[in-house]
């Protein structure tokens, strides 16, 4: 996939419905570090029905802004908007993480129960729902993952790509409207990749995702941003296809 900068920091207006996350003049760094600012004047928009893709090198702050806009970390300047409503105070992100769901870089940060169904049903049950509520959304998550019959499974022995489907597993079940996905397909073998991907396509939220893996990210979102320099730079995405010409029998990618 090649990707060609076509703008700065401008996001294309999809048209004048409220976005679903606003960031606006976002500004971060660790000076204890001695660093420069991580991100600086950032500004961003996701709107219904956007996947975005979020390219980088390491260290260029992508995981920090995900944790930024679910209130992990502080900006040092800067607005936050979710759903149309500022977000400041510890209170305001309480109601974010209802509303949006992270999945963690590392899956063992996300799994903490002995099994796999306790670890699902976890978070319904923190929204709320009975028991045997928790327990039908949990197994109905898993099923959508082709991980039926991992219920009793213990977390802690699963494989790595295991744990990364469980831990997504956990974000679904929580039905939330706004998916924040660092390095989903990380660990995965090509056919759990591919089924990572066939349920990317299939559910209805909106998400911004990591990954180093272009295949992958082309399968996945419909908007690409890089973020360099503490900006974020939207990129051209050049789709492969098959192409033949009038004068030739020879196929090429473009």
């Amino acid at each position: 996939m090649e990707v060609e900068s076509i703008n700065r920091n401008a996001h294309p207006k999809i048209d004048n419905r409220q976005p679903l996350i606003r960031l606006k003049n976002i500004s971060f760094g660790y000076f204890a570090s001695g660093r420069k600012l991580i991100l600086e004047n950032l500004d961003f928009e996701l709107y219904t029905g956007e996947r975005v893709g979020l390219l980088g090198p390491n260290g260029s702050g992508k995981t920090t802004l995900l944790h930024i806009i679910m209130g992990l970390l502080k900006p040092l300047s800067g607005e936050i908007e979710i759903l149309g409503r500022p977000v400041r105070t510890e209170k305001d992100f309480r109601t974010v993480y209802r509303k949006i769901g992270l999945l963690f870089q590392d899956a063992d940060d996300q799994l903490f129960c002995p099994t796999v169904l306790e670890d699902v049903a976890f978070g319904p049950l923190n929204l709320n729902k009975s028991k045997t509520e928790a327990i039908a959304i949990a197994e109905k998550t898993l099923a959508s993952l082709g991980l039926g019959g991992f219920e009793e499974r213990v977390t802690h022995q699963l494989s790595g790509g295991e744990k990364r489907l469980i831990a997504l597993a956990t974000v679904l079940a929580m039905e939330p409207e706004v998916l924040l996905l660092d390095e989903p397909s990380t660990g995965l073998d090509d056919n759990t990749r591919t089924r990572l991907t066939h349920v990317l396509n299939r559910i209805n939220q909106s998400y911004i995702l990591i990954s180093h893996e272009s295949h992958f990210m082309q399968a996945t979102t419909n908007t690409l941003y890089r973020l360099e320099n503490g900006k974020l730079i939207r990129q051209e995405m050049i789709h492969s296809h098959p192409h033949t010409h009038p004068h030739s029998n020879h196929n090429h990618q473009h």
